[in-house]
């Protein structure tokens, strides 16, 4: 049983990664993440005591493997700072034109969960939020930077902001168009 149980958690955080990113946390019902599990409901409820449970699932599950995905863009990208922070946004942009590209997880559960602050998912997406911010502000002082934390506050003001736009818009060019920007932020910074 011990070695299923591990397997079976990931399959139901497989299922709700999938349903709840393409359809929204309200939209997808327990029922529709345990028969894409193919497992029971009294399966799924044996890993996760309830929704807001398997909600917060799905983030944390979320959490390193994006944060990991920046940080690869970031390392990978030839250039000074400014040109690693900006393929962050280029290679945003290059995941933006794919068809199932829905957003930000983090930003569009909060959204839905506007009505409710408290939610123990909007501070798992908060927490995400801050430790990109971290990382960054962390990789400026490296750099040499007096003012990393404001201007790692700065970047993520436009990492986000692009998220919404290109939600709106669905033009993958304004997080090209963000990456100028925190270029030009980070080149004053550095001077």
């Amino acid at each position: 049983m011990a070695k299923t149980t591990p397997a079976t958690r990931d399959r139901i955080l497989d299922a709700a990664n999938r349903l709840f990113y393409d359809e929204g946390i309200r939209a997808v019902s327990v029922d529709a993440i345990a028969e894409k599990a193919g497992l029971t409901k009294k399966t799924l409820y044996y890993h996760f005591k309830s929704k807001d449970d398997l909600i917060v699932g799905y983030l944390t599950s979320r959490d390193q493997p994006n944060l990991a995905l920046f940080a690869k863009w970031f390392d990978a990208a030839d250039g000074d700072l400014s040109d690693k922070v900006a393929a962050i946004f280029v290679q945003l942009a290059k995941s933006a034109r794919h068809p199932k590209w829905k957003g930000c997880g983090f930003l569009r559960t909060a959204a839905e969960l506007a009505n409710m602050p408290g939610h123990p998912a909007v501070a798992v997406g908060a927490a995400h939020k801050k430790k990109f911010e971290a990382w960054l502000a962390g990789e400026f002082q490296g750099a040499g930077i007096r003012s990393a934390d404001a201007l790692s506050r700065h970047i993520v003001l436009l990492l986000d902001g692009v998220f919404s736009t290109m939600l709106i818009h669905r033009d993958p060019a304004y997080a090209e168009a963000a990456g100028q920007a925190a270029k030009v932020l980070i080149a004053s910074a550095m001077e």
